[in-house]
């Protein structure tokens, strides 16, 4: 039986939206990494003569720093409060390397304050750190063109880089919220729909029977035959309207079953699940289709949910529709009434059977056999 690692099952379980996030904020760590250049320069700095004491304590400060500038960013994109005691420590430790100067920490001080800033600010004191390092530099040791080329390429790539991926988390932020509320928004109109064709379909039915109650009442006292005849149309017309509000229920429960195994490719690949589908179902019955489509939804949301899946294979022949992954992790209990145990009854009610078991090569399938 296959196992996994706790990272792989957390990749698996994890949204679009949390992948999306993952990629953002370790390339924001990989851009903080050009800060490391810093303790290359303070070991040249070493060799040339500069205090021991000093050069360790700087890289000691550099290290802290580059500890400090994994936090703020992600606390911003998970919409926390501002890490100021993070921020106002890593300042401090940015403006007492940059008197050497140290201009590969500049950068990454400004990156961790962009979350919180506006981004006009960050430009300014972008620019203005590019200035002041640079007239700093000329007053010591005159122009240097290296210096400044070098200090625009770290601000840039840095302090940029962080700008642009919250810029992009932004947007992938909105548009997965965006996409969340179609979805309710979808869910909504289609509640309000079927709202609307039971309102049409019962009132007018509702009403009848309402007059035709009060009708009978009326003359039950004067004409018991009278009104003994106007209950049995008001009993007709209510078997007539149950019937009719069976056929409407029943029209909303009917599932497209090509379009439910498409979805649920979508889903189990979005989810990293390899899903090959085999289906022949151009013979079935509607109401064999529905069931198969029922039955593979609750499967594929058992995959997701109870399963470490790698490969799953669905395919439908003659009304049997078997169903196998391979993230089958621990024993399998017997089915639960909410779920397969559920389906297993209404399959059984239809004629079928359904069951699902561990096979021999460490898979998990699921099968229901449903009259064609």
């Amino acid at each position: 039986m296959r196992r996994t690692t706790p990272w792989r099952g957390r990749l698996r379980r994890a949204s679009r939206l949390d992948k999306v996030r993952w990629v953002i904020v370790y390339s924001t760590d990989i851009a903080h990494l050009l800060a490391v250049f810093g303790f290359f320069e303070l070991y040249a700095l070493w060799q040339e003569g500069f205090p021991e004491a000093l050069a360790i304590g700087a890289a000691i400060l550099l290290l802290i720093l580059l500890v400090l500038a994994t936090r703020p960013f992600r606390i911003a994109v998970r919409g926390g409060r501002r890490p100021t005691a993070i921020l106002v420590v890593a300042g401090i430790i940015t403006l007492l390397l940059a008197a050497l100067p140290m201009i590969w920490v500049i950068p990454v001080g400004l990156a961790m304050l962009a979350p919180y800033v506006r981004r006009r600010t960050t430009l300014i004191l972008s620019i203005g750190s590019i200035v002041v390092i640079n007239v700093y530099v000329t007053l010591a040791a005159g122009f240097l063109i290296e210096v400044l080329v070098l200090q625009i390429v770290t601000t840039g790539i840095v302090t940029g880089g962080v700008m642009a991926n919250l810029w992009l988390w932004h947007v992938a932020k909105d548009a997965y919220e965006g996409q969340e509320a179609r979805a309710m928004l979808a869910v909504s109109e289609e509640r309000l729909r079927f709202a609307r064709d039971l309102n049409d379909l019962l009132g007018q039915s509702l009403a009848d029977i309402s007059a035709g109650a009060g009708a009978a009442a009326r003359t039950l006292r004067d004409d018991p035959s009278a009104a003994a005849g106007e209950m049995f149309e008001v009993r007709d017309l209510a078997r007539k309207t149950l019937r009719e509000v069976r056929s409407t229920v029943q029209s909303y429960r009917a599932l497209d079953l090509d379009e439910v195994l498409a979805s649920v490719r979508a889903v189990l690949e979005a989810a990293d699940v390899r899903c090959a589908v085999r289906a022949n179902t151009a013979a079935l019955t509607a109401e064999t289709r529905t069931l198969l489509a029922t039955v593979v939804r609750e499967g594929a949301t058992n995959v997701l949910k109870h399963s470490k899946a790698g490969h799953c294979t669905i395919t439908i022949e003659d009304g049997v529709l078997e169903m196998s992954n391979d993230g089958v992790d621990g024993p399998v209990n017997d089915h639960a009434p909410d779920g397969l145990g559920g389906l297993s009854q209404r399959v059984s009610a239809a004629g079928g059977t359904l069951s699902a078991a561990c096979t021999g090569d460490g898979a998990y399938l699921l099968r229901a056999a449903v009259p064609a």
